[in-house]
């Protein structure tokens, strides 16, 4: 039986996954931690934006900030977030691309 606490992990984990700049962000930091501009640029995104994805990805315990000097660099907050990723992404699916034509606007059925 789970617990309240794995639940929450999970919905947090499903909610910065819910969106694709945040995706791409998790996507990114799989490989090795990233500084802001960059990872902006790879999302193709403001900085701004980027910032504001941050702190929800920091706020769901999933990324990290380390302060080096005036800047700071992300990276996972454990390496079990990765490979967890790697495994999703590793999943072979049969979607139905009619099943969910509103995934993007959280209207999914």
């Amino acid at each position: 039986m789970e617990t309240l606490v794995q639940r929450d992990a999970l919905a947090r984990f499903g909610h910065a996954l819910s969106d694709g700049t945040r995706t791409q962000i998790l996507l990114s930091l799989r490989s090795g931690p990233g500084y802001p501009a960059e990872l902006a640029d790879q999302a193709g995104v403001s900085r701004q934006l980027l910032s504001n994805h941050l702190a929800c990805l920091r706020g769901c315990g999933l990324v990290v900030a380390v302060p080096e000097g005036r800047r700071s660099r992300y990276e996972l907050a454990d390496a079990r977030i990765g490979r967890a990723l790697d495994d999703l992404l590793g999943l072979v699916l049969a979607v139905d691309p009619a099943c969910c034509p509103d995934a993007e606007r959280d209207e999914c059925c």
